[in-house]
Formats: structure tokens, C-alpha cells, sequence
């Protein structure tokens, strides 16, 4: 072999041992984040996957109910992949200088206004009503404000807002102490099982298309973080594959799926989680389609209220795992 043969072979088992180290490990332990409530209801079957050794990959999970501490935990980058907001994922965007990045869309509208008795058939009902509400400074908030708005409501003026956290005003709202509510699938199916003197009143999502702004209300995402994917970009594909198996296991499979839910805290009960399943609109939107999904959602949030993104617009990177 001639000198020139030998350095260009060199050359190329250099490159190639280069692409084998990042790519030869889709089993490296990746630190995921789950949400109870609704954003956490579709990651159930991989948890129990997880735990039976039957994933590619391998979880350490950390299962929490405020959103809040999940957001904190990926900022300090103690976690490598989470179920959170969408409104916070841009946020988190922003205030990370971009260093995290979409993978998934998993939940679209799930947040309904309940009442007890029938004085609420309209979103103009709710002039001069106190709305307990859960999600300060997230997704239901924005949105409440939004759609309040949109329907020629002040809400710093022409209601009350309280906000509570989700177990407290679930629990409430069971008890028929309070009279209208915002709650989101499923503590909504614990309210409406426990208590039937309480109903759905108003669907948010269907009113938000009223509005006619030509986006998709989507509220739930998974992000990953930038160095982590850099690192081990195989793994997170191999989630993202083993998440949408997941997510079309507990669509079709309610009942176990339920069952899962409540063995991992992220639905209190597994009748209420079997029956919560078919209301969660549970989504899968991975790749190229994630942008056209989420990005007017945020823009109507941003045009609302700059805020409610995290202060701008995130980057054309936020929405894809791609380089």
C-alpha cells in the first residue's frame, strides 16, 4: 500500500470511528421528566416498559405535579428530556439562549370551564363571575385571558381570576364549594364523576377556533435539551420512537393505560384515568410538522401578551431536533 493509499484509509477510519462515537450508544440512560395530569398521561406504557426492561433506552424518571419545578429541573439541566407546556417550552427557549429543542407534540386542548348549574352558556356569561383556575403564568392562563378577550371581557376587570393549584380546586370543585371553574381532562372527569351537580360548560378549545385565528390550541410538548441531544442523538430518536409507540398504546388501550396511570401517580385513580383517555386529546407531531403545528399557537399568545413566550418569538431551532 502506497503512502498516499494508507493516509487516505487513516483518514476514513478516523471519520468513520467518529460517526461511531456518536451514534453507537442509543442506550445511554437519558433523565426524563414526567408531568402528572395530561401531558404525562402518554408517557404511562413507556414507564412501565422502562421498568420492565423491554425499552431501547434506559430512564431514570423523575414524575412531578407542578410544571414549574419540571421547567426548573431542565434549566439546571438535571433533566435530559421533558413533558411541560408549550408556552414554557418557548420560554425555557428564551431564557436558555435556545438551548432546548422540540421533540414531540403530545396534548392539544384539554381545558374546559365548569359550572355548577346551567348560568354559563356562553364565554359572554362569565362578565362579572369569579373563574378559579389553574396554570398561573402557563397555558391555561393565557389562554383563559385570551379567549376572554376575544370575547369583549376584561380580565384584570369584568371577572375575578383565582388561580389555585390543580388538587386543590379539583378537589373543591368535587365538593361543589366553589360555582365556575377552569380545569383541565382529567381532573375535569374527577370533578364530573364526584360531583353531578357540576357540568362542562364551555369548551376552550372550541372556542378558541371561534376566534377564527387559524392555529391549533396545543398545550403540551416534549423538549429536550440541546447538549444532550448533541451528544447522544441516537437516544433521543430511540425516545422518540418508543414515546409515539406509547402514546398510540394508551389511545387504544384505555383501560391499561389507566391502570399505569394510577400505578404511577399521574392520574389519581385508574377508573378516572380510563375514562379521562378518550378527552385528552393526546397528539403525536414529531419532525417537520412540529412548526406549522405549535408556531401560530405561540405567535397568537406572543401577540397577546410577549410574556406568555418568554418576551419573543423563539428561533427556527426550537422546533425541530434536527441540526
Amino acid at each position: 500500500m502506497n503512502l498516499n493509499l494508507r493516509k487516505t484509509v487513516i483518514v476514513l477510519l478516523l471519520a468513520l470511528s467518529s460517526i461511531v462515537a456518536v451514534f453507537a450508544n442509543p442506550s445511554a440512560e437519558i433523565r426524563l421528566g414526567v408531568l402528572k395530569g395530561p401531558t404525562g398521561i402518554g408517557a404511562s406504557k413507556l414507564l412501565a416498559d422502562n421498568d420492565e426492561g423491554k425499552t431501547i433506552s434506559k430512564y431514570s424518571v423523575t414524575i412531578l405535579a407542578e410544571a414549574t419545578d419540571m421547567i426548573a429541573q431542565v434549566a439546571a439541566g438535571q433533566i435530559d428530556i421533558a413533558a411541560i407546556p408549550t408556552n414554557a417550552a418557548a420560554s425555557l427557549y428564551n431564557k436558555t439562549g435556545g438551548e432546548v429543542r422540540i421533540a414531540a407534540l403530545n396534548t392539544a386542548g384539554v381545558l374546559y370551564i365548569l359550572e355548577k348549574g346551567n348560568s354559563v352558556q356562553s364565554v359572554s356569561d362569565l362578565k362579572g363571575r369569579t373563574i378559579y383556575a389553574v396554570g398561573q403564568g402557563s397555558n391555561p392562563e393565557y389562554v383563559l385571558r385570551y379567549i376572554l378577550s376575544g370575547n369583549g371581557i376584561d380580565p384584570d376587570k369584568d371577572v375575578e381570576i383565582v388561580f389555585m393549584d390543580s388538587a386543590e380546586l379539583t378537589t373543591r370543585a368535587a365538593a361543589g364549594t366553589i360555582d365556575v371553574c377552569m380545569l383541565p381532562v382529567p381532573a375535569v372527569t374527577t370533578v364530573l364523576i364526584k360531583n353531578p351537580e357540576m357540568r362542562r360548560a364551555i369548551d376552550m378549545s372550541a372556542e378558541w377556533d371561534k376566534l377564527g385565528t387559524g392555529s391549533i390550541l396545543t398545550m403540551g410538548c416534549v423538549v429536550v435539551s440541546k447538549s444532550f441531544l448533541k451528544e447522544n442523538p441516537l437516544s433521543v430518536m430511540t425516545f422518540i420512537d418508543e414515546y409515539g409507540k406509547s402514546i398510540d398504546y394508551v389511545k387504544n388501550n384505555p383501560k391499561e393505560a389507566g391502570e399505569l396511570c394510577a400505578k404511577y401517580g399521574i392520574v389519581p385513580a385508574a377508573a378516572i384515568a380510563t375514562k379521562a383517555i378518550p378527552d385528552c386529546n393526546l397528539i403525536f407531531v414529531t419532525g417537520d410538522a412540529v412548526r406549522p403545528a405549535l408556531e401560530g399557537y405561540l405567535k397568537v399568545l406572543f401577540d397577546s401578551n410577549p410574556k406568555a413566550v418568554g418576551g419573543k418569538m423563539p428561533g427556527a431551532d426550537f422546533y425541530t431536533v434536527k441540526d
